[in-house]
């Protein structure tokens, strides 16, 4: 006999059916929903629907993995700076980038993922970073331009915040 409830289970995420939820779990996604709407802080303890929790991670560990990853192309540039004051200042900057993926790292964390998990998802290509950074570098004139291009890129990302 044939059921409509049966086209509504997912039999595997991502298998773009509708997952059918308990009277429980819509409740909390009504008033998780009326937080959001509401402009309510959502912590990193709260609850979120799973979705939500995973979309998250993966903001998070793509702006992580960039600030790491950004540091590469930086860190090639220390002995060839024009001048030893260049030199401290490049060093600074990408003692600052590498920080900001510390920090963003441990805010993933506070959503239930390792930090081995994000780098394991990074070195198996599940997981991304900002792909400027696979540009050459092959001037000094270059990592000013990608240093402004990035940060001009961040700036516009955060607008809306």
């Amino acid at each position: 006999m044939y059921t409509q409830a049966m086209d509504t289970m997912a039999r595997e995420p991502g298998d773009g059916r509708k997952v059918v939820r308990s009277a429980e779990e819509a409740l909390l996604e009504e008033r998780f929903e009326a937080r959001i709407d509401d402009g309510d802080f959502i912590e990193a303890k709260d609850w979120m629907p799973e979705h939500y929790r995973k979309t998250l991670v993966r903001q998070i560990s793509q702006h992580a993995h960039s600030e790491i990853v950004g540091m590469l192309p930086e860190g090639n540039w220390v002995t060839r700076a024009p001048t030893l004051k260049r030199k401290a200042i490049l060093l600074a900057k990408i003692q600052d980038e590498g920080g900001h993926g510390l920090y963003l790292y441990a805010a993933a964390e506070t959503l239930g993922v390792s930090r081995d998990e994000l780098l394991d998802a990074l070195h198996t290509g599940k997981a991304k970073y900002s792909s400027i950074f696979n540009y050459p570098t092959l001037n000094w004139a270059d990592m000013g331009t990608i240093g402004w291009l990035v940060d001009g890129a961040a700036i516009m990302n955060q607008v809306p915040i």
